[in-house]
């Protein structure tokens, strides 16, 4: 079964290309099914990019998925054209109404920036707290992970002086939990982040299971008790040419950034990078959207229960 994305998407030609099968509106209405409700806060600069990145995760199941693209302000995106925010972009106060089966938080590129230095910081907290109320589960990916379990429980990331960048190997830590079904023991994934948090912080937290760790990238995985919340500190959602681009991008702007590692072959940056995490990456969403959101969401989204969760103070 196919995603179901807007008529006219860019992201539609990429993915019939690659022969992933997208339906657009029309054709989807002639199913007798209820499909599943997809809201994506892309927070990333190059929205398009992001867009066919989570697509194509997105597809490789037999469900069919209504996605809603949001934006967390009006601000003109630099990298990104009006027009196409304009034709394919909800602002959050049209979809706060809704309710949907599950949710995807974008990472965002905000280096050294504390929480409430971020000129959006308010929105995003209120857009979490709505979470808890309006969706069956949220996945969280990279900052948001971070910024969710600030919000949530007032755990600091520390911010580290060098970017953990590159492709780590990670261990599974749970694996009999059903977001890691069908991983290998150990599995590789990329990084691209200032934030850290230690292993026993996240641990502290009594409601959340720490599923998938990496020696040199930390907590990569982990998830709350009731499947409500997923932390993704990681970039499963990343292209082959990706973090190459993101290094590119750090010279031209003088930067100095160190070679992403395990990345290029002989760390050599002049030849074609490795691509090892492809499909870890795309069962973590099949699996995310099967077992976390698809098992468990009410048929009614009007039924929804609200995440009884009580926030707690930063500290």
């Amino acid at each position: 079964m196919p995603i179901r994305i807007p008529e006219y998407l860019p992201a539609q030609d990429v993915l019939l290309a690659e022969n992933i099968f997208a339906m657009n509106t029309r054709r989807a209405a002639q199913q007798d099914i209820r499909p599943l409700e997809l809201g994506i806060l892309n927070l990333m600069p190059n929205k398009i990019e992001t867009e066919v990145q989570l697509l194509r995760l997105l597809s490789n199941t037999p469900l069919q998925i209504n996605v809603d693209f949001i934006r967390i302000d009006d601000v003109a995106s630099k990298n990104t054209p009006q027009s196409h925010m304009e034709a394919f972009y909800h602002q959050f106060s049209d979809v706060a109404s809704k309710k949907y089966d599950g949710l995807i938080i974008t990472g965002a590129p905000l280096a050294h920036l504390q929480y409430e230095e971020v000129k959006y910081w308010d929105r995003m907290t209120s857009i979490l707290d709505w979470a808890n109320r309006h969706v069956q589960s949220t996945l969280y990916l990279c900052w948001a992970a971070h910024a969710a379990i600030y919000h949530f429980y007032g755990i600091s990331r520390t911010l580290l002086e060098d970017k953990i960048c590159g492709v780590f190997e990670h261990k599974v830590l749970a694996p009999n939990n059903e977001l890691l079904r069908g991983f290998d023991p150990r599995f590789y994934a990329p990084h691209s982040r200032y934030g850290h948090i230690d292993i026993d912080l996240w641990k502290s937290i009594p409601e959340l299971e720490v599923l998938a760790q990496g020696e040199d990238s930390g907590v990569y995985i982990a998830a709350s008790e009731d499947k409500r919340m997923v932390f993704v500190t990681g970039h499963p959602e990343y292209e082959e040419q990706t973090l190459h681009e993101e290094y590119c991008r750090d010279c031209d702007a003088g930067l100095s950034p160190a070679i992403p590692e395990n990345y290029y072959p002989h760390n050599n940056p002049q030849n074609n990078p490795r691509l090892s995490w492809r499909a870890h990456g795309s069962l973590l969403f099949t699996n995310w959207l099967n077992y976390f959101v698809y098992q468990t969401t009410p048929f009614n989204l009007n039924e929804l229960a609200e995440n009884e969760k009580v926030k707690k103070d930063p500290k």
